[in-house]
């Protein structure tokens, strides 16, 4: 085990004062990480809404083209290309990134190690205002001349460097500028997560003590900062062809845009397990606290999580077997592809192991962590499909794509948040979520998620591309029976987004009468647990914990409680 941090060197960092704060230094520009948490939280949620309604006015224009969408009206060609560019663009880097590592690695990280705040408090502060600004800046530029990019969310040039082909020559640049400057806030972010658990634990914890979900948040980060510096480039060179007449990506003009294809996907694709470890970590801590059984394979899981991440840079041209890469390369990224699956299916056989033979208790978070290791399971089997290179020819741009990439998706940035939200609720707000509410929801929310996608995977397999604004125009593409199929799915999202303010309900309703939580209510052995509910200014107030053991005691053989927590004395 490695030798643990001392305690006097883990918080030698600025301790931050007591004193009475004002309204704005205590929610606007706080630099205690649990505020910060709930900053990043309530704007990912709100953003995730914005990502929801333009879902909805794309779908009825999909199901019923050419009618006055309640709440839009009438949606053009263009606003539809916008509303699937930014949807995609918002529920990947302003709904999962910000909820899953910002928020929950912000909240969980001081207090799981056991220290009293990030190493760099006010470099924390200012990742979370330079996130506030790309939020706003990506939602200005619907309101600009032309309107907001409508490139997709991958952004391949020529359409979006040439604003005669996107049509939207402000709203293009602007698009860039907003993700770069979310980049920016991560990399802050990733910083402070990286140093703050490796060098700020409690004395006591080890390597081996840290619990799985800080180890994902941590190795996130590090992928994340590892891949994102291509990406960075050629954001700039994008923006540069837009505004000032480059021609790093013009094919007419000696460029090559397929050089932004691998830009981006070098990025892209380590992007996916940068919001899928911090979705896994949950599950894990959630599995162990309500199986009331030790995490099976504890150190498995890390090396497994370290082997994905390294595979995670060899399989990005997976998405370009159509773009005219070399066969005998297509044949290299299939195969890589085909690998990656095996550390991702042994994580998912290690939940399992977990579970068996548990004792299981059905609680809110325990549905949603369930949920999460099932559903992500069918995006993981229908993915080996597009990764060989034979079957992606006739896969590729297809709705089969569009739905295997939301079994994956969806688990990660919608199941896993809701997982962590109702798991945490208690020790961020000091109340209980309603479980009959909770469980209302999960259930209004898994059953119409299935009945999206799966009619989905039936469009893809039928050849429908997902490109098309309306099929009326292509009757000759249209398909028989497949607009029913496409009418299904949107009623299907309308239930599942009315069930959503259950769930809205829920949370205001708890925040302020809910039964008051106490410090451990799910009898859980990590130390955030062992802190007042909410945890005060400073987390552990004058005594730091000591950590005496790793987090997942439960069921111990000669004791007469379940559970162990980490800093309770032998």
């Amino acid at each position: 085990m490695a030798e643990s941090v001392p305690a006097e060197s883990a918080h030698a960092h600025d301790h931050h004062d007591h004193h009475e704060q004002s309204f704005a230094s205590k929610y606007l520009f706080s630099t205690d990480h649990k505020i910060i948490a709930m900053q990043y939280m309530f704007t990912g949620l709100a953003m995730g809404l914005i990502g929801a309604f333009f879902a909805y006015a794309f779908r009825m224009q999909l199901a019923f083209p050419g009618m006055d969408v309640p709440f839009w009206g009438q949606v053009s060609a263009a606003e539809y290309n916008a509303l699937v560019t930014n949807h995609g663009t918002i529920m990947i880097f302003w709904v999962a990134m910000p909820v899953l590592i910002a928020a929950f690695g912000n909240y969980l990280i001081p207090l799981m190690v056991g220290c009293d705040d990030m190493v760099f408090p006010r470099l924390n502060r200012l990742s979370y205002q330079i996130f506030l600004l790309s939020a706003i800046v990506l939602i200005a530029s619907f309101f600009v001349e032309g309107g907001a990019f409508g490139g997709a969310w991958t952004a391949y040039p020529p359409l979006s460097a040439k604003a005669e082909y996107s049509l939207t020559p402000l709203g293009s640049s602007i698009w860039v500028v907003a993700v770069a400057l979310e980049f920016v806030a991560f990399l802050l972010g990733g910083i402070n997560f990286v140093t703050t658990a490796m060098n700020s634990r409690a004395e006591g914890m080890g390597m081996y003590d840290i619990p799985v979900v800080i180890w994902m948040i941590v190795i996130a980060s590090i992928l994340f900062m590892a891949s994102v510096g291509p990406l960075v480039a050629g954001a700039v060179m994008l923006l540069f062809d837009q505004t000032i007449g480059t021609n790093f990506f013009d094919p007419d003009r000696g460029g090559d845009p397929v050089l932004w294809q691998h830009l981006f996907w070098f990025f892209g694709h380590p992007e996916v397990y940068v919001v899928l470890l911090p979705a896994m970590g949950i599950t894990a801590d959630i599995m162990a606290v309500f199986a009331r059984k030790k995490l099976f394979a504890y150190k498995t899981i890390l090396y497994t999580t370290f082997a994905t991440g390294v595979l995670s840079f060899m399989v990005w041209a997976h998405h370009q077997f159509v773009a005219g890469i070399d066969p005998r390369m297509a044949h290299v990224f299939t195969i890589t592809t085909l690998l990656i699956s095996i550390p991702i299916a042994e994580l998912c056989f290690v939940y399992i192991a977990t579970l068996y033979k548990g004792s299981i208790t059905l609680t809110t978070p325990m549905l949603w962590a369930l949920a999460f290791l099932f559903e992500f399971l069918i995006g993981g089997v229908t993915g080996i499909f597009l990764g060989a290179s034979g079957a992606d020819i006739y896969f590729h741009d297809t709705y089969f794509v569009l739905a295997h990439f939301h079994y994956t998706f969806f688990p990660i940035a919608i199941i896993g948040t809701y997982a962590g939200i109702t798991y945490w609720f208690p020790k961020m707000f000091g109340r209980m979520m309603n479980d009959t509410l909770g469980k209302i929801h999960f259930w209004g929310t898994i059953i119409p998620f299935n009945c999206i996608f799966i009619p989905l995977f039936f469009l893809g397999m039928g050849g429908q591309h997902r490109r098309i604004y309306n099929y009326e125009n292509f009757p000759e593409l249209a398909g028989q029976g497949m607009q029913d199929l496409r009418v299904f799915a949107t009623v299907a999202l309308l239930v599942m987004l009315a069930f959503q303010v259950v769930f809205v309900i829920n949370f205001i309703v708890s925040l302020r009468s809910g039964k008051k939580a106490e410090n451990n209510p799910w009898r859980a052995n990590t130390l955030e647990w062992q802190t007042p509910s909410p945890p005060p200014h400073g987390n552990f107030g004058s005594e730091m914990p000591k950590v005496y053991r790793g987090p997942y005691e439960y069921s111990t053989p000669g004791r007469e409680e379940d559970f162990w927590p980490q800093n309770a004395p032998s």
